[in-house]
């Protein structure tokens, strides 16, 4: 498809891209509500497995990020934004007409891979374009935006099962996907020049690999999100029976879920606000320091209630522990991007890869560790948060002052 030429406006630039990345999202969270009646419907042979329904949409993710980001270094950007959209819709497809639960996993997979195109491609595309603070600042922004997705997703989903079932809500998914990919390629034009593109071999991606993986800090700030980001799958695999389950809130869950979700993107606001001013380091250095803090704190008291403590006590909890994640999510990522211009797309794919890879199986033990309390997931939180805290750390030990 012929590319367009006139650059988009910052505004319109930022909607686009918040659109691209909030498939993920989106395609994740408007399932919550439905988990528990797709178990039952598809037969699904453990209380917890409906926790996969989420968990497989993220292992098509990790794999996916791997194969789009040396193709989108290789063919440009545009291409493989179709060529994921496309195999996304194909998953949709599947998990729409699915009558087992293992050929809906297969949907979901599917689903992930195809998302990978448009989650690389819009971090590799704000890398082409900005670099530095600008950069932190227009993926706050986009995560700003993002946020509102999970926020409302519940919402919408219990909406569209209490009309027309579960399986309407992979309709609206296609929809809103193949208005985002004629929205792409009506208005954003390629970023990568044909000059600046790399061939596609294993010899190649070996040596980008190497690159990536060579930058302390690409690295530090890439196991900081891998860690950071574990118990947070492991929260959205549980919230739904968090929520109605444990504290009983029925029909009002998706209310308190975006309630927490608003957390975030309030984060990712007031990040976009300061990191111009006091720098992606320190901000990063103390939304760590205040996750480790109020997650610590959280599990005291989640130990010293055997494990269910007053569903007031829990929002006050998770709030702040999604804020501060809000805050060192945009941050870490730039931090990881920032030497690798040169190979965007490739770093942007290996550095969502290995976050999630990371983050996949500790967020899963995390979910299946539910046992009708929350102890596994304050523990999560508070464990994994150490361990994110001392990765960056590490990643940031050596680094000469610098105005990032």
């Amino acid at each position: 498809m012929h590319s367009p030429t006139r650059p988009l406006s910052r505004q319109e630039f930022v909607a686009l891209l918040a659109l691209m990345t909030s498939i993920v999202a989106l395609a994740t969270d408007i399932m919550l509500p439905a988990l528990a009646q797709i178990s039952r419907d598809l037969n699904a042979p453990g209380a917890n497995d409906g926790q996969l329904v989420i968990s497989s949409l993220f292992v098509g993710l990790a794999v996916g990020q791997l194969v789009a980001g040396p193709l989108s270094d290789a063919l440009g950007r545009r291409p493989v934004i179709f060529l994921g959209y496309g195999i996304f819709l194909l998953g949709t497809l599947l998990s729409l007409v699915t009558t087992d639960f293992t050929t809906m996993l297969a949907g979901r997979v599917l689903q992930g891979l195809g998302a990978a195109g448009p989650r690389v491609i819009a971090t590799a595309v704000i890398r082409d374009c900005y670099q530095g603070r600008a950069m932190a600042q227009i993926i706050s922004v986009i995560s700003a935006v993002f946020i509102l997705v999970p926020a409302v997703a519940p919402a919408i989903g219990q909406g569209i099962i209490y009309i027309s079932g579960w399986r309407a809500t992979f309709t609206f998914l296609a929809v809103i996907a193949m208005l985002t990919l004629v929205w792409y390629a009506w208005r954003q034009p390629e970023t990568l020049a044909a000059d600046a593109r790399r061939k596609f071999s294993t010899r190649q991606v070996g040596l980008g690999v190497r690159e990536v993986l060579g930058h302390r800090v690409t690295l530090g700030a890439t196991l900081a999100m891998g860690f950071m980001f574990a118990p947070f799958i492991g929260y959205l695999s549980a919230a739904q029976q968090i929520f109605q389950q444990t504290y009983d809130t029925g029909a009002w869950f998706p209310l308190w879920f975006a309630s927490a979700a608003l957390c975030f993107g309030a984060a990712s606001l007031v990040n976009a606000r300061l990191v111009m001013r006091l720098g992606m380091r320190a901000l990063t250095r103390w939304a760590l320091f205040g996750l480790v803090v109020c997650s610590g704190g959280f599990l005291i008291v989640v130990v010293a209630t055997s494990g269910t403590p007053p569903f007031w006590v829990f929002l006050t909890w998770l709030g702040p522990a999604l804020f501060c994640l809000g805050i060192a999510f945009g941050n870490l990522n730039a931090l990881a991007m920032e030497p690798l211009g040169h190979l965007a797309g490739l770093a942007a794919a290996l550095i969502g890869s290995i976050s999630t890879f990371i983050a996949l199986p500790l967020g899963w033990a995390v979910g299946q560790g539910y046992d009708g309390g929350v102890l596994s997931l304050a523990a999560g939180f508070a464990g994994f948060g150490v361990i994110s805290a001392l990765s960056f750390g590490w990643a940031v030990r050596r680094m000469v002052a610098a105005p990032n």
